[in-house]
């Protein structure tokens, strides 16, 4: 049996890649109508925070898996000593879970990151932003930010105080000027074997990821090489076993340097439910049970997959009709969450051999769930 940590749409997707497999799942939500509880056996409530409650959704599993980084590392350490398989490990986790700690592994590798330091006063933050050329500089929160929460683009002192008040140290970095974001993702199974897919671009709105095209078009084919091999080493110099995201800015001069890491399955690899020969979360269990990992090729030559976002007014479910009649090959996966302005319900993705049509596709198809696109645009 599998232990899954987390009950959001992750959980979700990594049970519906069970089932196929017949791997049976025990899973520890946050709530009973969190996404993953929606569609698991008798899933356990309870806080991912407590040790016994931990130890509980872990008795008789031969390994457990997580949906975010956020289980208390002492705990998994806690859980290894009393024999349960943590994958990936808390010395692994670590590096996803501490931005800080993070760029001082990746800088011990040379591996190439934007210039960065812990600060804990203005007075350090502009220290720091005179070393990179001045502000603006770019403020992270080292622990819990995404979607853009938990980053501050500060353009000087005074503002390098106004974010500090949300407590510190935060990481500062020096800002990139980049051209777009990239993600690299790579399977790793305790064995250290690798499966790595096609580098995508990532195309985000206020910080939250909206699109992801496959492969990143016009990538060089030495810059798709470099941040490939960027992911794989990462994952075997961090004994990451599971899924490994790597996002990474590409700048104008084909420079491909690490903005975060994820060690699980990742919006930016939601294409491969349908795009891709094994999908991610497929070749996640493959690798946390150490299982022979598949193949991530992908089946098209373009494959665009886009995030379903909250707004005011949107179709969702009544949307299928109209989705469905217009694109039949359009592939639609809900999350079975509340509407709220930005949250991210679900995706949807398409698949082809000309990129526009892709796109225009999936966008619209996105477009009509969401409410961006209305009867008379239909």
């Amino acid at each position: 049996m599998l232990a899954i940590i987390g009950g959001g749409q992750l959980a979700r997707m990594m049970e519906q890649a069970a089932v196929a497999l017949a791997v049976p799942v025990r899973l520890l939500a946050e709530g009973p109508d969190v996404s993953a509880a929606q569609v698991a056996r008798d899933p356990m409530v309870g806080d991912y925070r407590d040790l016994d409650t931990l130890r509980a959704v872990a008795k008789d599993c031969a390994v457990v898996t997580f949906d975010h980084e956020h289980v208390p590392p002492e705990h998994l350490r806690t859980l290894q000593s009393e024999g349960h398989a943590c994958r990936p490990g808390p010395h692994a986790l670590l590096y996803a879970q501490d931005k800080g700690e993070m760029r001082r592994r990746l800088a011990a590798l040379s591996v190439p990151c934007p210039e960065s330091a812990l600060v804990s006063s203005a007075v350090e933050a502009e220290a720091f932003a005179s070393t990179v050329g001045g502000f603006p500089i770019v403020l992270k929160a080292p622990r819990g930010g995404y979607d853009g929460k938990g980053v501050w683009l500060v353009g000087s002192r005074a503002q390098a105080a106004e974010a500090l008040t949300a407590g510190g140290p935060l990481l500062a970095e020096r800002r990139v000027d980049f051209v777009r974001e990239l993600s690299a993702l790579v399977a790793r199974s305790p064995s250290g074997q690798v499966a790595v897919y096609p580098v995508a671009e990532s195309r985000q709105v206020e910080g939250i990821c909206t699109e992801v095209v496959v492969p990143a078009p016009q990538l060089a084919a030495q810059t798709h090489l470099a941040a490939q091999e960027i992911a794989m080493r990462v994952a075997a110099e961090l004994d990451v076993v599971g899924i490994l995201a790597v996002e990474l800015f590409e700048t104008a001069d084909g420079t491909v340097l690490v903005n975060e890491l994820a060690m699980r399955p990742h919006n930016t690899g939601h294409w491969s439910i349908d795009g891709a020969i094994t999908s991610q979360f497929e070749n996640h269990l493959r690798a946390v049970l150490d299982l022979p990992l598949g193949a991530p090729q992908a089946r098209a030559p373009w494959t665009v997959m886009v995030n379903i976002l909250g707004g005011e007014v949107g179709h969702l479910y009544d949307g299928y009709a109209h989705v469905f009649a217009r694109d039949p090959g359009i592939k639609v996966h809900l999350y079975g969450k509340q509407a709220r302005p930005g949250r991210k319900l679900g995706h949807v993705t398409a698949y082809g051999d000309d990129l526009a049509d892709v796109l225009e596709r999936a966008r619209h198809a996105a477009g009509w769930f969401s409410g961006e696109i209305e009867d008379g645009e239909a």
